[in-house]
C-alpha cells in the first residue's frame, strides 16, 4: 500500500502546469519580436490567460505575474526615453506622454497590429466579441481614441506579460526589452500627436468662453446614458454598454463638436460684418466691403463652409 500511494504521488507531481505551445506557433510569435527565447515556457505562461484550461484540468500557470513585471519594466523605460527626448518638458506634460503610450488602449492596439490576439490561449467566450468590437473601433481613430473605446484589458496584459518574459529571459537586460518594445509601439506618441481627452477639452473650451457645463446620467434608459447641458442647454450624449466613463467621454466628444460648430459659425459671422454688410440669399451673396483684406478673408471662408 506504502509503494502504490508513492507512485500516485509522483505521477501527481508530473502533471504540468501549464501546456506548451506548439513550435511552429512559438517561432512565429519569436519573428513577430524578433527575439528568440531561451526558455520557451515563458513565452507559452506569457500569453496565457487564468481562463485557460490545460488538458489535465488542472489550474495552471498565467501571464499575471509576468504582466505584473512586464508593467514596472514599461513605466521605467518610457520615462527614461521621455526624459532624454523631452529635455525642457515639465513633470506634467511628461506624465501625459508616458501614459498616452503605456496605457491599456495604446497597449491592446500594440497587441492587434502585432498579432498577439491571434495566440492568446483563453476560455472566456465573451471576450471575442469584445476584441472583433475594438478592432472595428480603432479605424475610426488611427492614434488614440482618447477614452471613446473600450479596449479588452487582456490585450493590454498580453503585451505587458511578453515584456515582462523578455526581461527574465535576457537576464533583465532593459536594452533589448526597450529595443523589442519600441519596434512595436512604432511610432511613440509625441507631442505633436498627443490628443487631448475630451472631458478636459470640453471643460476648457467651456471656460474659455464663459460657459457653464454639467453632466447628467439618464436613469430612464437600460444602457449608460450620460448627457451634457452647456448654459442649460443640452448639446450632447453617449451611450455604452455599463461604463459611464465612456458614455461621459462619448457625451463630451458630441458636444464637443457641437459646441465648436457654433463658435465657428459665430466667428464667421463676426468677420463677414465687419466693415461691410452681407445679404446671404440662395445661390447669391451681395456684400459691401472697404476692405480689401476683409474681402479676401471673406472669399476663403465662402470657399471653405461653401456659403451660400
Amino acid at each position: 500500500m506504502e509503494k502504490k500511494e508513492i507512485v500516485e504521488e509522483e505521477d501527481e507531481q508530473e502533471i504540468p502546469d501549464l501546456q506548451p505551445m506548439e513550435e511552429d506557433v512559438i517561432e512565429e510569435i519569436e519573428m513577430i519580436l524578433q527575439y528568440r527565447f531561451r526558455n520557451k515556457m515563458l513565452l507559452a505562461q506569457a500569453f496565457t490567460q487564468s481562463s485557460f484550461n490545460n488538458p489535465f484540468k488542472k489550474a495552471g500557470k498565467s501571464y499575471e505575474r509576468l504582466e505584473f513585471v512586464g508593467d514596472s519594466v514599461l513605466g521605467c523605460l518610457m520615462a527614461r526615453e521621455l526624459f532624454s527626448s523631452y529635455e525642457d518638458l515639465p513633470p506634467g506634460q511628461l506624465t501625459l506622454l508616458r501614459a498616452a503610450n503605456v496605457d491599456t488602449e495604446r497597449l491592446a492596439r500594440i497587441a492587434i497590429k502585432s498579432n498577439f490576439h491571434r495566440f492568446l490561449r483563453h476560455n472566456a467566450p465573451q471576450l471575442e466579441w469584445q476584441i472583433k468590437e475594438f478592432m472595428e473601433g480603432i479605424n475610426q481613430y488611427p492614434i488614440h481614441s482618447n477614452g471613446l473605446l473600450d479596449p479588452p484589458k487582456a490585450l493590454a496584459n498580453i503585451v505587458e506579460s511578453v515584456i515582462g518574459a523578455i526581461f527574465i529571459d535576457s537576464n533583465s537586460s532593459l536594452e533589448i526589452v526597450w529595443k523589442t518594445f519600441k519596434k512595436l509601439a512604432d511610432p511613440l506618441i509625441s507631442l505633436d500627436t498627443l490628443g487631448k481627452h475630451p472631458v478636459s477639452e470640453l471643460y476648457e473650451l467651456c471656460q474659455k468662453n464663459k460657459m457653464n457645463v454639467n453632466f447628467e446620467k439618464d436613469t430612464w434608459t437600460k444602457s449608460m446614458t450620460v448627457k451634457v447641458f452647456i448654459n442649460g442647454n443640452l448639446y450632447g450624449s453617449g451611450t455604452y454598454g455599463h461604463k459611464k466613463e465612456i458614455a461621459q467621454n462619448r457625451a463630451a466628444k458630441a458636444a464637443l463638436d457641437r459646441l465648436r460648430m457654433i463658435l465657428q459659425k459665430a466667428q464667421i459671422g463676426r468677420i463677414l460684418s465687419i466693415r461691410g454688410r452681407c445679404f446671404l440669399g440662395p445661390r447669391h451673396i451681395y456684400e459691401a466691403y472697404d476692405d480689401e483684406q476683409i474681402w479676401v478673408e471673406r472669399q476663403r471662408l465662402r470657399n471653405k463652409f461653401w456659403l451660400q
